[in-house]
Order: structure tokens, then C-alpha cells, then sequence
């Protein structure tokens, strides 16, 4: 059966982590040092739910992504959506190069190498690359597909204290970034693909079962219980399975176990959401959560100078006392929205900007011919 149903609380998870993602780099790059107290409660409950924006994003990212293919597979035609797919991917790894291009610093003979650095645009665009090859390998293959998703997801995360210190300085640096954390890279493909990974998991699963009846109550439910279970006991577990497999990498995963536990976070929000899914329809919050790439690119200029250098980290690096800088974030909030929904009638504002100068571009390159 294929299923026309659009999952709302999606727009309302992405509005969340957009919004969490503007307040969290807001405050993170223009609060004082010495306001960064670790024994601070406060401080803490913040940096812990900054730490959960990320791994929102990805899996989210690969949630969506993967069910609109899958409902176009249904529908009979994916190649429409595969083609559109890999564009989307590759233009987000456009974008996030881009927005680290200093044309001032350029112009005057200096090009710094933080421009081959990885953000969250590179690897999710690659990761949507990675989602659409493996789409085309397995969709005839419906619980297959779901097993591959599930064990890409678990691989990438178990493995991670095998490549947690990794230097590949033999590799040319702009590949070497997507792998390894040592040249200042924020992401890499592994872990956080398996975040991806898990999201087109969870995709499959409703794509199968959307239609059934108490699919909702069940699935809400689902999410509490995995995600309480993988927050406070998958550390215990991944040390038990290394007692009876006799496997040191399960304990040192248990050890430092991050991923597992943030993926838990991640699912008790869409618990949430999509407990409040009604409510959210239509909503300011749904609308914003259509306009992420827009706000994110926005947000990126006005706060780290893209193009030119100057953005408010400039002027106010690390020089705010926390009121200031709370009142700031959501000022900041505000004026990201604010440009974003006055400029910006969906993402759909970047695809196109792109599509219209690669045009020109063509149009240019024929003319000279």
C-alpha cells in the first residue's frame, strides 16, 4: 500500500534541533571562558542539550531523506527522486565548502587551509550520497534493506574507539577530513553516518507499517522504551556482551559511549514530537522546520563571516557574560528567523539560487563556444 501521509512531527524535530543549533553556536562562540563552569548546573544542562542538535540533524536527515524514496520506489518511479537525491547531496557539500570561503583573505593572497575543514553540510551530503547508493543495492529488498541500515548504524558506532584517534597524514588533506578529527574537522563519516543510518532505519519501519492501526500509540511508546533503554543501560549491555564474546572493542565502546546514548536522546524526542504530532501541524514550529538549510546558512554568515570575515564572532569572540549572551541567543534566534522567513519561502530559496546560476553558467559556457 502505498502511503500518502505526511510524517509532521518531522518538521517540528528539525525546527527543534535548528533552533537548538542557533542558541547552542550562539553561546558556545561568543560566551565568556570564564563562564564556562563545568560544575554549574546550568551550564551543564545546556551543553547537554546542545549535544543532542547534532545527532538529531543526522538522523532525521536520514529519516526523511530515505522515506521519500521509498515512497517514490512505490509509486514506481524513483528515479526522479534518486537524480534529486544525489543533487541535493552533492550541493550540500558545495554549500558547506562555501561557507567557509573568505573572498577578503582571498583577494589579498592568503588562502587559509580551514576551508578544506568538515561541517555538518559536507558530511550530511555525503551521507545522503551514501543513503541513495545503498537504496538503489537493496530496495528490492525491503527487510534486507532495513537489516543493511541497522547494522551500518551499529558497525559505525561499536567501531568508533578504532578510529577515535586516527591520523591519516599520507592522505591528501581535503579526503583525509572527512575521516579523521586531527586536522579540525567537526564531523566525519564515521561515527556520525550511522546516525543517518539508524534515521533511514526508522524510516523503513514506517513506511512498512504506517498504515496499521495503533501503528502510532506503539511506535511512541517504542521510542520511549529504546530510548530510556539505550540512554542508561546500553553501556552496561555493550560490557556484558563483551564478557560473553570475549571481544575487548564491545567494552571499550561501553566505555566512552556517547553515540549509543545520544541516538537514546534522540529517539525520546521524536517520541515527543510525535505524541504532539496534531498539535504541531501548520505551526509555526512545522514552518520553521521547512526552512532549516536556509536558517542554517544564514545563521553561518551572520555569525562566522562567511565571504567576508566579519560576523559577530569577530567583533565579540568569547566576551559575553551569560545574560548577555542569553538574551543575545534569542535575539539572534529571532533575526536568523526573521531574514529566513522574509527571503526564504522554504529551502527550496538555496536549491534554487544554485539551479539558477548553474543556468547562467551554461547559458555563459554556450555563448563563448
Amino acid at each position: 500500500m502505498v502511503q500518502s501521509n505526511r510524517l509532521y512531527f518531522i518538521d517540528a524535530v528539525r525546527a527543534f534541533a535548528i533552533l537548538m543549533m542557533l542558541q547552542g553556536h550562539f553561546i558556545d562562540t561568543l560566551l565568556s571562558p570564564a563562564y564556562r563552569d563545568n560544575s554549574n548546573t546550568l551550564y551543564n544542562i545546556w551543553s547537554y542539550f546542545r549535544g543532542i542538535t547534532a545527532p538529531t540533524f543526522f538522523t532525521i536527515s536520514g529519516l526523511v531523506f530515505t522515506y521519500l524514496l521509498l515512497r517514490a520506489y512505490a509509486k514506481g518511479n524513483d528515479k526522479a527522486r534518486i537524480k534529486k537525491g544525489l543533487f541535493r547531496g552533492l550541493l550540500l557539500l558545495g554549500i558547506g565548502y562555501s561557507l567557509r570561503i573568505n573572498l577578503v583573505s582571498w583577494l589579498s593572497g592568503y588562502f587559509n587551509p580551514y576551508f578544506f575543514v568538515i561541517d555538518v553540510l559536507q558530511c550530511i551530503g555525503l551521507s545522503l550520497i551514501f543513503l541513495v547508493i545503498l537504496h538503489v543495492l537493496f530496495k528490492k529488498y525491503s527487510y534486507f534493506f532495513s537489516l543493511v541500515l541497522f547494522s551500518i548504524g551499529c558497525i559505525c558506532f561499536v567501531t568508533e574507539p578504532l578510529y577515535r584517534n586516527l591520523t591519516l597524514e599520507t592522505i591528501p588533506t581535503f579526503i583525509a577530513n572527512y575521516i579523521t578529527i586531527s586536522n579540525g574537522s567537526v564531523f566525519t563519516i564515521l561515527p556520525w553516518f550511522g546516525y543517518s543510518a539508524f534515521g533511514a532505519f526508522i524510516s523503513t519501519v514506517f513506511f512498512r507499517h504506517l498504515h496499521r492501526g495503533r501503528f502510532k500509540i506503539s511506535t511512541i511508546i517504542t521510542f520511549f522504551i529504546v530510548g530510556l533503554f539505550l540512554i542508561y543501560f546500553s553501556s552496561l549491555f555493550l560490557t556484558k556482551l563483551s564478557y560473553l564474546t570475549n571481544i575487548e572493542l564491545f567494552k571499550l565502546s561501553a566505555d566512552y559511549n556517547f553515540l549509543f546514548t545520544r541516538l537514546g536522546n534522540v529517539l525520546i524526542l521524536f517520541g515527543v514530537f510525535y505524541a504532539f504530532e496534531n498539535f504541531l501541524k501548520q505551526s509555526i514550529i512545522a514552518r520553521i522546520g521547512e526552512k532549516t538549510l536556509s536558517i542554517y546558512v544564514i545563521h553561518f554568515i551572520l555569525l562566522y563571516g562567511s565571504f567576508t570575515g566579519y560576523g559577530l564572532k569577530r567583533f565579540l569572540n568569547q566576551s559575553l557574560e551569560p545574560s548577555t549572551a542569553i538574551f543575545g541567543a534569542i535575539l539572534f534566534m529571532g533575526v536568523v528567523c526573521f531574514i529566513s522567513f522574509h527571503y526564504a519561502k522554504t529551502n527550496a530559496f538555496v536549491y534554487n539560487i544554485i539551479r539558477k546560476t548553474t543556468d547562467k553558467l551554461k547559458h555563459l559556457y554556450h555563448g563563448l563556444r
